[in-house]
This record gives C-alpha cells, sequence and structure tokens, in this order.
C-alpha cells in the first residue's frame, strides 16, 4: 500500500503516480516528491532505495520496529524515526504508532510500521497550508513533526485530566481501592512510555533547525521554532505529571495506612470496653464467697460496676476519638 504526491513549483500536481516515475520527477530541479509505505519489506524498499540512494543501515532501521526517536545524517539524505501516540481514556493505555522518514533536498520518503499512523491528518496539514508548498521538503517535514507533536501534546493534556480524576478520589468517603491502584498504575505506565517517545524529540527538532542541514528555509524556520516549543512544553508537562502521579501513589498508600490505624484504634477500644465486663463476671465466678454472696444486692452490684466501668472507658476513648 503506498501513495505518492508531487508539487512542483510550489503547486501539487500530480497524485497516486507509479513509484517508478520518481527519478523522472526528480530530475527537474523544480519538483518535490512525497512517497508513502505502509508496513513494507526490504523488497518493497529495495527500488525507491535505489533510486534515491538511500543507506543500508537506514532502509534496515526502517523497516525493523522499535527504533528509538532520532534524527540520523547520512551523505545523501538524512533518516528520521518518530513517534504518533493515542491514549485510550477508558483504559489508560498508551498506544505508539512509529514512522520513519527519508529526507532527501527533492523527496520525503515516509515508511508507516502501522496503519495505525494516520497519514491523512498529515495530508490535511500539507493541504491546509498552500502558501507553505514553495518551501518545498522542508514544509513536508513540518507538517509531519507538527501533527506527531501534536499527538504527543494531546497525551499530555488527557493523562493530566486522567491524573486530576484521581487526585479528587483520594479523600473520597467510599473510595474503591483496588480500582484507583489498578488506574493509577496503568496511568503511570503510560505516562512511562509517552516520556520515552517525547523525549528524545527535542533533540530531533533541534537538529532539524541546525543551518548545515540545509533542509530548512530561513522563511519557515518559525515554523519549526513553533513546533519545538510545543516539544518543549510536553516535555516539561511530562516530567511534571510523573512527579504528581508519584505524589498521587504515595498518597494513596499514606491514607490508606491512617484508615487501618483509625480501624485499629476503634477494635481496641471496643475490646477493651468489652474486657472491663468480661473481668468483672469472671472475678464474680470464683467459687469463694464476696460481698453480696448468694444475694442480689451482689448481683446489681457487679452489673452496675460493669456498665460504669464500660461507660466511662467509651467516654474516655470517645474523647480521644478512638471511637
Amino acid at each position: 500500500m503506498s501513495r505518492t504526491r508531487l508539487y512542483r513549483n510550489g503547486v501539487l500536481e500530480a497524485e497516486n503516480f507509479d513509484p517508478t516515475q520518481i527519478s523522472e520527477h526528480l530530475a527537474d530541479p523544480s519538483s518535490v516528491v512525497w512517497f508513502d509505505l505502509c508496513e513494507p519489506t526490504e523488497e518493497d524498499l529495495a527500488a525507491i532505495s535505489e533510486e534515491l540512494g538511500l543507506h543500508p543501515l537506514a532502509v534496515e532501521d526502517a523497516v525493523h520496529e522499535h527504533q528509538r526517536p532520532k534524527l540520523d545524517r547520512y551523505a545523501s539524505h538524512l533518516f528520521l524515526t518518530a513517534y504518533a501516540v493515542d491514549l485510550d481514556e477508558v483504559s489508560g493505555q498508551l498506544v505508539k504508532h512509529e514512522v520513519a522518514a527519508f529526507i532527501t533536498t527533492g523527496a520525503l520518503v515516509t515508511v508507516r510500521k502501522t496503519e495505525g499512523f494516520r497519514i491523512d491528518k498529515v495530508v490535511e496539514r500539507w493541504d491546509s497550508s498552500p502558501d507553505l508548498v514553495k518551501y518545498g521538503v522542508g514544509f513536508l517535514l513540518y507538517g509531519l513533526l507538527d501533527f506527531v507533536v501534536d499527538t504527543h501534546f494531546e497525551a499530555v493534556q488527557t493523562l493530566d485530566t486522567q491524573i486530576e480524576a484521581l487526585e479528587e478520589q483520594l479523600f473520597d468517603g467510599d473510595p474503591k481501592d483496588s480500582e484507583m491502584q489498578r488506574r493509577t498504575f496503568e496511568l503511570r505506565k503510560s505516562l512511562v512510555a509517552l516520556r520515552r517517545v517525547v523525549m528524545p524529540m527535542r533533540e530531533v527538532v533541534n537538529a532539524v533547525l541546525r543551518r548545515d542541514l540545509h533542509i530548512v528555509d530561513p522563511e519557515i524556520v518559525p515554523y519549526f521554532q513553533d513546533v519545538y516549543d510545543h516539544v518543549l512544553r510536553a516535555t516539561e508537562w511530562t516530567e511534571s505529571l510523573r512527579d504528581l502521579i508519584t505524589a498521587v501513589f504515595e498518597t494513596h498508600l499514606t491514607i490508606r495506612s491512617n484508615r487501618l490505624n483509625v480501624i485499629m484504634k476503634q477494635v481496641t477500644s471496643w475490646a477493651a470496653i468489652i474486657a472491663v465486663p468480661t473481668a468483672v463476671t469472671g472475678f464474680y465466678g470464683q467459687n469463694v464467697p464476696y460481698p453480696g454472696f448468694g444475694t442480689h444486692t451482689g448481683f446489681w452490684t457487679s452489673t452496675g460496676v460493669t456498665i460504669g466501668l464500660s461507660v466511662i472507658l467509651f467516654g474516655v476513648f470517645r474523647r480521644k476519638d478512638w471511637i
């Protein structure tokens, strides 16, 4: 599954043409070509690799999954790896969609590892800014990076909302501990996964802005700086959320410990109250004469002592807020 586009003199001229015509179009200095592949094999990339002179190591990285976000420089091209992300609000799980890109002076080749990477959204960004098409490959690269970074930002915002909801549940009068623990664990795991794809993007965008690469036209640099600003904000936000989710987790454990202490105090207090009648009746159960032995007076005396001491203990514990 592949898609192609041809821009000439800043205007979209053709779409979905035969990939074998790429070298013919690139012979014209005014042409810019975009070629997209989804889940290709090394054989699928062989033809385009030969036409563009792609490095074998870059081709190998483009085919294999789980590459680190990066920007590698080769003699004839640059090689980019990045991840778009989606966060499931119900389960809290983060889904990553890897994309690789070969960047030359006249062509951008994108390689999607899964169909989950929404390339149509990237195309929409290109089509919504026709005035920037004149900047060639730099414009196409900007649209790709802008989409990727925006997915990071959206995921961070959603995680922030989800963690705030957890904070509100901390002091709920009827907390669901097992559900909250599972939710906290899922969000923490997603936050760690997001951090692994957000942090390296700062280096990637910063490398793209290097003047010696001659990929970004000076006129379009402000757009890349805007992307870089979003990367920094997403990075800082991710770091603050990592501290926040840790605080939520630790606070939850502290509250559970405090709640257990309160329960233990209540159980101990009631056990002390129950011990009084047990002690009194046990004492009066001795088989020896005692004051009031064999009379109603002795019975009522023991009953009064039992009730009186129990009430006194209840009052003391109540005043100490143990019951």
